[in-house]
């Protein structure tokens, strides 16, 4: 089977084409962030008019890439939400439309179940039951997935996002949008023990996350000190490690409580290497496992729809000639 996946959810335009016995046969990826780096942040009315030029041009590039005709696409499957109402229209009527052109099935997609599913497209998967640590910038999620469709959410973040904490501290430290990488190539540079910021709620009980008050802490360090390059690499350094020790304590806890040796890191900020290799040491001391994709598949895109896309066929979803997208959506639902 081959399905069409299609991403619209923010400002990444994605469209990718998933064989269930060869893989993945074409990928391709727009991003706006040179349209939103002006503004500091995501404007949601520009992002949806650019994914509204974009998505056929890049639609006929990923057939023509795959060497696929339409009339061998099997099924469409679209980011449905979570994400800006606007954006996730736009991928919705295209798929849902292209579905009913090409008479083939289509699969709305939830943006963070394929997220969690998107290290399935790499040689090494992980097997059910498993704790998913998803990390992006509007979502930070504890989940004991026990097979497709079947999830329970453990913790959550109780304000601002992980991604959203990085970007807006790198903004503090005077670093373009998007700045989480950008702290944390600046946290390279840094030196370990000139800084020391807390570890939001890891000694309260539950498996929820905080990460206001440590983005505060750092914004109080950076007006405090005079802000030479050396100092704000090692703000940059003390940031990125109490996120990074804070994300490990808390996944540990998610293991301990459920007894389950796999660890999936899903979402943008799972590209960070420093996570990866913490999280790595971690579930090798507990003789666990760790999966994530390789970088490209962890920030957004059609890849991961077109495979959740296709998992969720398998479990025998379908949609009607509707077009209904879900600005929030809790992955339970």
């Amino acid at each position: 089977m081959r399905v069409l996946g299609i991403e619209t959810s923010c400002d990444e335009t994605g469209v990718a084409i998933y064989d269930s016995e060869s893989g993945l046969l074409a990928d391709q990826l727009y991003s706006q962030v040179k349209l939103h780096v002006q503004y500091g942040g995501v404007v949601p009315e520009l992002a949806s008019r650019d994914h509204i030029r974009k998505i056929v041009p890049l639609i006929q590039t990923t057939l023509k890439e795959a060497c696929v005709s339409p009339q061998e696409i099997d099924a469409v499957s679209y980011t449905a939400g979570p994400g800006l109402m606007g954006a996730l229209l736009v991928g919705a009527s295209v798929g849902r439309a292209l579905a009913f052109a090409w008479n083939v099935p289509a699969v709305p997609v939830h943006h963070m179940e394929a997220h969690l599913l998107a290290p399935m497209l790499e040689d090494q998967v992980p097997d059910f039951p498993f704790i998913a640590l998803l990390v992006s910038g509007g979502h930070t999620q504890l989940v004991q997935v026990n097979e497709i469709g079947k999830y329970a959410l453990l913790g959550e973040s109780l304000d601002d996002a992980v991604g959203e904490a990085f970007d807006k501290t790198a903004k503090l430290l005077g670093l373009e949008y998007p700045g989480g990488a950008m702290l944390a190539h600046l946290a390279q540079q840094g030196h370990p023990n000139r800084f020391i910021f807390p570890r939001p709620m890891i000694n309260r009980p539950g498996l929820d996350f905080s990460f206001s008050g440590l983005k505060t802490a750092a914004a109080l360090a950076i007006r405090a000190n005079h802000e030479d390059e050396q100092t704000r690499c090692d703000i940059a350094y003390a940031f990125e490690k109490a996120v990074i020790d804070t994300l490990a304590i808390k996944s540990e806890l998610a293991l301990e409580k459920t007894g389950l040796t796999r660890l999936v890191l899903a979402g943008g900020v799972s590209a960070n290497e420093k996570l990866r290799s913490t999280l790595s040491v971690i579930m090798h001391a507990r003789q666990g496992q760790v999966f994530y994709a390789r970088p490209q598949f962890c920030t957004d895109n059609g890849a991961m729809i077109a495979y959740a896309g296709w998992r969720r066929i398998q479990e025998g979803s379908r949609s009607d000639l509707s077009i209904s997208v879900h600005p929030k959506w809790a992955l339970s639902q």
